[in-house]
């Protein structure tokens, strides 16, 4: 049986906005909800506050882009979170983001963005892990220090979708966590791939959370044509057009689980199968499919 998770939404203006959601989503019965970092408020300090304010349902970044942040400070802030949560309930999800997004806003080239990305995981995999300890000197970035925090540690996932990253996750992280992509690319290369990079570290079976966007609806065709848009917006980036062509689709929206719950429950079932640990259910469309949905999510529960 996987694991179920919700979509926090990228949309939240304040604290309690984040608070709230976490608060509904653990009324219905989630397990855990994902938020991610973007131009609005930190994601890390809104989920400290969330992990206190509403006890037992998990937390997790999908994902802080590592740009702008050293691992020392932003592993204080995961063991703040973690600390704040209790045992177990927080994992922190770090990435690269988009070429636009890292030298747009930061200032950071992307042509060597993954060198930059295995220091940053090398020194957050030693301080989130039991040593509390970092010594890295790359090209990068150096990172030499024994934390004292004693907490028990929070999960760590990359959002990894290129070979490349791919190993570095299952070799310095517990796993990853995906978007816009398919069930044949997780098949036949995320989970082979971080799998035996895992393996080959000598770290356990990697944690693979998969996130799709998902509609129960009695009206199919009427909801891909409203979601299409939505999902042509991510598909333009360069690294979900990638994705998608691996997949062998041209309409991102055929990504997309959209029908009655019998054809959504359907093509769940497939997800255990290829190694996937958790679905992350990114849901969408009306007031009422979303409410529709949200409800046949928490009574599948991973089937």
């Amino acid at each position: 049986m996987i694991g179920l998770s919700v979509w926090g939404g990228s949309d939240t203006a304040t604290v309690d906005d984040v608070v709230t959601r976490v608060r509904t989503a653990a009324s219905e019965g989630f397990p855990s909800i994902w938020f991610p970092q973007t131009a609005g408020l930190d994601a890390l300090t809104a989920l400290a506050v969330a992990a206190v304010s509403v006890p037992t349902i998990r937390l997790g970044t999908a994902v802080v882009p590592i740009q702008g942040r050293h691992p020392i400070p932003l592993a204080q802030q995961a063991l703040t979170v973690a600390d704040a949560a209790g045992p177990g309930r927080f994992t922190l999800g770090v990435g690269v983001t988009h070429a636009v997004v890292s030298e747009g806003w930061y200032g950071v080239p992307y042509r060597d963005v993954v060198t930059l990305f295995g220091e940053e995981l090398e020194a957050l995999d030693g301080l989130l892990s039991t040593r509390r300890q970092a010594e890295v000197e790359g090209a990068h970035l150096t990172a030499r220090l024994k934390l004292s925090v004693p907490v028990a540690p929070p999960g760590l996932v990359v959002a990894a979708l290129g070979p490349k990253m791919l190993r570095l996750a299952g070799r310095l992280s517990d796993g990853t966590v995906t978007w816009m992509t398919g069930p044949k690319t997780l098949a036949t290369q995320v989970v082979p791939q971080i799998t035996a990079a895992a393996a080959e570290a000598g770290r356990p079976a990697p944690r693979v959370i998969a996130g799709l966007p998902i509609c129960v609806t009695g009206s199919r065709e009427e909801a891909r044509d409203r979601i299409r848009p939505i999902l042509a917006g991510s598909a333009r980036m360069p690294s979900y057009g990638r994705q998608l062509a691996a997949e062998g689709l041209d309409d991102p929206v055929d990504l997309a689980y959209i029908g009655d719950e019998a054809e959504v429950a359907g093509r769940l079932a497939s997800l255990e199968g290829i190694g996937v640990t958790e679905l992350l259910a990114n849901v969408i469309g009306t007031e009422e499919e979303v409410a529709r949905t949200r409800s046949f999510l928490v009574q599948w529960d991973g089937g």
